[in-house]
This record gives C-alpha cells, sequence and structure tokens, in this order.
C-alpha cells in the first residue's frame, strides 16, 4: 500500500492568491510510505528554496514519485495533516478573502483543485484523507517510536483551534486524554515574549540558545503571574499580563543590542516552559502510569527542554519526533491513514535515521555536475575521502560535507553539514563570521561516535543513542574545556550519536579524525547561509561554497577548492529570478513634471519586502529568463563600458550571495 501524506498552503510557488499568513501554515512537505515504511521525503523548502515555506508541496510530491517511478494514480491513499471539517472551515475562509477565485467550498474540492493546477494530474477524491493535526503529530512520533504503548504530548502553536493534545497510545488504539485549546498555546505564548527579545516567529530556537546567558531567578516572580497551574495537569495562560514586560525593558528591536535583561527573560521564558510542560507530563504519567512518553508538535524542538525530561527520571524512555514541526506532520497524516486502512498492520520498525531526501548520486552523476562550475573550482577525486577530510579537519580546516541521501527535518545529520573541529572555542566565531553570520551566543552541536558517547557526555544508560540532535546534556566535566567549540555557556551540548550500522561514511569520518586526535567528536552544524534553507543537492552545496568563506568542500568523492575569479567570470553565469520573486515598476510624479520611476524586487512570499534595485539591475532582471548569460544580457542591454558592467556583475553577485536572485552555469 503506497500513501503520500503532505501538509502545505494552496498556494503555488510564485503565488499569492490568498495572502496566507506563515505562522497559519508552514514547514510544507510531502512523505510517501510503503506498507508503512518510509520510501522517500523532503520539505519543500529544500526544493524551492525558501524558508518554512508555506506553498503547496508540489516539488515534494513530484521528488516522492520521481523516486518510486509512480504516478499519482499508482498511489492509493493521499493523507493531508487537517481534518476534513477544518479544511472546509479553511476553504470558505479563502473564498471569502478572494471571491474573484474559482475556488471549491469543500475541503476535498480545494485538494483537488490545487493539486491539479500543480502537478497537471487529476487526483481521486476517493482516495483523499484527512487527519486531525494534532493526531498526525501524535502518530508521527508514537508510530515509529517502537513502543508498544505509551503516553503521546504534542505540542505547539495552533492546529484546528487546538494547541496540544496527550494521548494514550496501547498498540494501535488512540484515546485521547485531553485537548488544549488555543488560549494554553504554550507556542504562541513562547513567540509573544520573544517578540519583547527582537525575535520573530521560527526564531524560538534562538531565545533557547540566548536563555543560558540569563538569570531565571531575577525574573521568576514575574513570570509566575503569566500562568497558573491548576489540577488534573491543566493550566492557564494570562497572556493579557504580559504587557507588564514594557515596565521591564522596552521591546528590542531587531539588530539592537541585547542586554542582560533580555537575557534574562530568556531564561525566565524558558523556566517557566519548563515548569508547565512538567506539570502537564507529571499529571499524565501518574494518571496513566505509563513509562514511555512520545513528544511531537513546534514546541517540541526545544531541545532544552527535552534533555531535561529525558533526565528526569519521570519516564524510562522518551522519543520526540526529530521533525516535530509541522513538516513532520506529513508523515504521521500517511501513517494514520496506513493505520485505518490496515488496523491488524505490524507496527514499523523503530526509526533509527532520517536520510529520506535527495541522493547526490554516483560519482559520474556528481562529477557532472561540478564541472559545469570549472571556472570557480577545481575538483579531485580523492580514493580516501575520509582521510583527507579528517586531516583537514584537524589541521583546522571548515569543510562543506555532502554525501548521499538529504535529511528530512530540521537538522543536518551528517549527509548535509558544515563540519569542523570541536575543540578550538573560537571556531564558533569563527564559523558564524566565514558562513552562517548568526548572533554569536547560539551553539553548534557535537556529533559524537556512539561508542563513545558517555565517556564525554552526561546520558541515561537507556539513551546511549541520540541519533537525532533533539537532546541538551550535560558535557562531563572534565572534557568542557576540551570541546570548547560545542560545549555551551552552561556546560551542555545538542548531542548526535553516529551510528557505524546507520551511517558509515560519517562514522567512518569521525572514527579516523578520532586516530588523528584521539577525539571522537566533530562540529556539526547544517550546510546553508543565514538566508537559505539546508542545501539539498549538488548545486546548493556549490553555490553555498562560493558564497562563503569556507575553506572546502567535499562531495562524495570530491574535494573541491576555489579558483581565483575575477568579476569577468560571473559573466559566464545564467541569471534568473527565483520563483517566487517579481519585478515592479513604480512611477511617482516629480517636481519636474517627469514621472521618476521607482524599481523594486518584490517576494510573493513575503508582502512586506520591498529591495530597491538600480535601473541598470532591474534592465538585466527583467530581460533574465534563465537562458541568456549576464554578459549576452549586458550586450544585449548595450552595456559595453567595463566599470559599468564589472558593477552590475558584482552587484548581481551580491544578489546572489543574499539568495535574491539564482546565477547558474549555462546550459
Amino acid at each position: 500500500m503506497l500513501i503520500l501524506g503532505f501538509n502545505g498552503g494552496p498556494d503555488l510557488v510564485h503565488e499569492n492568491l490568498f495572502d496566507i499568513t506563515p505562522i497559519g501554515v508552514h514547514d510544507s512537505a510531502c512523505v510517501l510510505i510503503e506498507d508503512g515504511e518510509v520510501v522517500f521525503g523532503i520539505e519543500e523548502e529544500r526544493l524551492n528554496r525558501i524558508k518554512h515555506t508555506n506553498k503547496f508541496p508540489s516539488g515534494s510530491i513530484r521528488a516522492c514519485l520521481n523516486a518510486k517511478g509512480i504516478e499519482l494514480a499508482d498511489v492509493d491513499l493521499f493523507a493531508y495533516y487537517t481534518t476534513k471539517q477544518g479544511l472546509d472551515f479553511y476553504s470558505k475562509g479563502l473564498f471569502l478573502r478572494k471571491l474573484d477565485e474559482p475556488i471549491l467550498l469543500d475541503g476535498p474540492g480545494l485538494i483537488e483543485r490545487v493539486m491539479g493546477r500543480a502537478l497537471d494530474q487529476a487526483v481521486d477524491r476517493n482516495k483523499l484523507r484527512f487527519v486531525h493535526h494534532h493526531y498526525a503529530h501524535a502518530v508521527s512520533a508514537y508510530g515509529p517510536s517502537g513502543f508498544d504503548a505509551a503516553l503521546i504530548v504534542t505540542i505547539d502553536g495552533l492546529g484546528e483551534a487546538s494547541s496540544g493534545m496527550a494521548l494514550l497510545a496501547d498498540g494501535l488504539r488512540l484515546t485521547q486524554l485531553s485537548d488544549f485549546p488555543a488560549s494554553k498555546s504554550l507556542g504562541l505564548f513562547y513567540i509573544d515574549v520573544i517578540n519583547y527579545l527582537g525575535f520573530k516567529p521560527f526564531d524560538e530556537y534562538k531565545v533557547m540558545g540566548l536563555a543560558p546567558y540569563g538569570d531565571p531567578t531575577r525574573l521568576r516572580s514575574l513570570f509566575a503571574k503569566f500562568y497558573t497551574l491548576r489540577s488534573n495537569g491543566d493550566y492557564d495562560l494570562h497572556k493579557e499580563r504580559l504587557f507588564s514586560l514594557f515596565d521591564i525593558v522596552q521591546p528590542r528591536r531587531r539588530g539592537e543590542p541585547i542586554t542582560q535583561t533580555h537575557k534574562d527573560i530568556a531564561a525566565a521564558l524558558q523556566e517557566s516552559l519548563e515548569e508547565i510542560v512538567f506539570h502537564v507530563v507529571s499529571h499524565y504519567r501518574d494518571a496513566t502510569k505509563q513509562r514511555n512518553l512520545c513528544l511531537a508538535g513546534g514546541v517540541a524542538h526545544n531541545c532544552t527542554l527535552n534533555g531535561r525530561l529525558l533526565r528526569s527520571g519521570l519516564f524510562e524512555k522518551v522519543f520526540v519526533q526529530p521533525a516535530s514541526h509541522d513538516a513532520g506532520a506529513a508523515l504521521g497524516a500517511a501513517l494514520y491513514a496506513y493505520y485505518q486502512a490496515r488496523p491488524t498492520a505490524a507496527r514499523i520498525p523503530p526509526l533509527t535515521h532520517v536520510y529520506w531526501g535527495s541522493d547526490i548520486g554516483d560519482c559520474q552523476t556528481i562529477l557532472s555536475k561540478l564541472v559545469r562550475w570549472d571556472r570557480f573550482i577545481s575538483v579531485e577525486r580523492s580514493n580516501h575521502i575520509h582521510d583527507d577530510a579528517a586531516r583537514l579537519l584537524a589541521e583546522g580546516a571548515v569543510i562543506g560535507w555532502v554525501q548521499g541521501r538529504s535529511e528530512f527535518g530540521p537538522r543536518a545529520l551528517g549527509n548535509r553539514s558544515i563540519l569542523a573541529d570541536p575543540r578550538p572555542a573560537e571556531n564558533k566565531t569563527r564559523i558564524n563570521a566565514m558562513v552562517k553570520k548568526r548572533e554569536s551566543f547560539r551553539p553548534f552541536a557535537p556529533s559524537v561516535l556512539e561508542e563513545y558517547v558517555d565517556e564525554y557526555f552526561e546520558v541515561p544508560p537507556s539513551h546511549r543513542a541520540l541519533p537525532f540532535m533533539i537532546f541538551v546534556v550535560p558535557t562531563k566535566a572534565d572534557k568542557r574545556e576540551l570541546l570548547g567549540a560545542v560545549t555551551h555557556v552552561d556546560g551542555t551540548a545538542r548531542v548526535q550519536t553516529v551510528s557505524r550500522e546507520v551511517n558509515e561514511s560519517f562514522w567512518q569520518l569521525i572514527d579516523t579524525f578520532r586516530t588523528l586526535t584521539g577525539v571522537p567528536v566533530l562540529l556539526n552544524t547544517s550546510f546553508n547561509n543565514n538566508a537559505e534553507p539546508i542545501v539539498d543537492s549538488v548545486d546548493d552545496a556549490v553555490v553555498c561554497y562560493l558564497t562563503t568563506q569556507l575553506d572546502y568542500l567535499i562531495v562524495g568523492d570530491y574535494l573541491i577548492r576555489k579558483k581565483e575569479h575575477g568579476w569577468q567570470d560571473y559573466l559566464a553565469l545564467t541569471p534568473m529570478l527565483p520563483a517566487q520573486a517579481t519585478l515592479h515598476e513604480i512611477k511617482k510624479g516629480g517636481a519636474s513634471g517627469l514621472p521618476p520611476i521607482l524599481h523594486s524586487l518584490r517576494d510573493t512570499c513575503d508582502p512586506q519586502f520591498e529591495l530597491p534595485v538600480a535601473p541598470n539591475i532591474h534592465a538585466i532582471l527583467h530581460r533574465a529568463d534563465g537562458r541568456n548569460t549576464m554578459g549576452e544580457l549586458l550586450s544585449e542591454a548595450g552595456i559595453a563600458e567595463e566599470d559599468s558592467a564589472r558593477e552590475i556583475a558584482l552587484e548581481l553577485a551580491d544578489m546572489w550571495s543574499r539568495r535574491l536572485i539564482v546565477l547558474q552555469p549555462s546550459a
């Protein structure tokens, strides 16, 4: 039985028909399962290159179909992460906002219409299945947990008027214990507070990293007024009282300095979140006598909270869905539909990896992609790539490392990673300056050989395998100075254990580094800059390498170095706009009577984004169709003077580095 689980909004990548907010729909994805096991899964952002994209997952669906070599008609069921009732309500709301759009007023009709437009293939309405948002989250965690029974708790911002649920799983039977309404949303509560710190939705993980720099006791009494713990695991949030934070600090604007008060707010927020969640799970543990816990929903990406639960002793085993955000609900919807269709089916094996995405291919395929960039890179095939990479890392290099299939979810787990020596504390600052351009307080994670994890980190004996970088645990006191680049200010680390059976290549690299240095650990962070999702394809990796200061790139068995290049080399590249970008000309009356024209670049994914561009840049981009090189476009525009050509080429290269445009080798 083949089932496609998916989530996402009704807009295609180039559209903004329905004014869908990123908060309402986000992290579009698709997962294909066969008889309950994942065949292929990928987030749409990896393909359309838009962070947290809310667009319909047309690219992800195509990738799933192509991976299996099938058409839509070959799929037995299509599972969406919202109930039919919820989608009907949603569809009616879209219709009211866009009365000129021919939208069918029921949810299945909306899905039929969007899939038809996106894929040029009809979907059989009778194959559609709709799954409650939080049931999708719940099954995404419990299904692959390996537990025969468990307490499941889902916690996020909002999904179908619910902000979370507690459920009891026994075999394939789910019993709902509670439903937390929107007024109890811990996800939205967290976002409301981080607004005062100058952060926005999807920045929650940054504030989690900031919290250890603060003292929660300084604002504990104030934060205690923001919530009330009640009997039976219940609680109330008093969000109207959050305005009292104005008495403590004026809201920080992005880019302004982060003060100690900001850090103390982050610390008090983290402590409050943990207290409420512990109150909930402790009650339901006692009520159900259940010793296994499954977590999912966006708040389950709070790795500090997860680490505390892991080490608390409340539960014998804790499983957190590694893609706890809404992308993971695509998996949960597919699994829920599968078990509804096959109620006597055997449980799927426990999850050991999430390498479900795009494969970089064999050596010849990789080389065919790399040679297209030969003006900018040199390529050398190595017969001992792990030895070469480990030596470079031990010598202090920072490398991009791309192998096999990409990871599903928000973590790079050794197949689309930036790697470095975990020992020098200055590597944190260095990598931020080279690549990430992110806040200095945010920690990097260690990847450690599973065999050595308890020599370097404090992990419960029952949880020596932590393969998903989803738990924060203490670094052992005698190893904190040694692991200066991956140990946070509070002495903790967000650990990934690496198993030889699961990822032979990554294990071999770390083991070779251990042979050279005596340390079975590498610094591992996602391979991307601050303006893009994690790289997926070989071309994505090359672009990120060329537009950052990474020392080396390794793809498969190929060691890649940058060549010296000048502005003229950019003329051989072909520019084009990303699918979501549009050019605009705005005429405004001037004092001289001649209407000056303002040129800009806009983004259909972010209606507030508008970038002024110079008229000559606008003219070039207006002609860019993905076929002609930059040099050819300059010639067509009559720009022959060298200084002007250089200025335009360098400006376009800068826009490329910020992922505002696409530059690629000509076909």
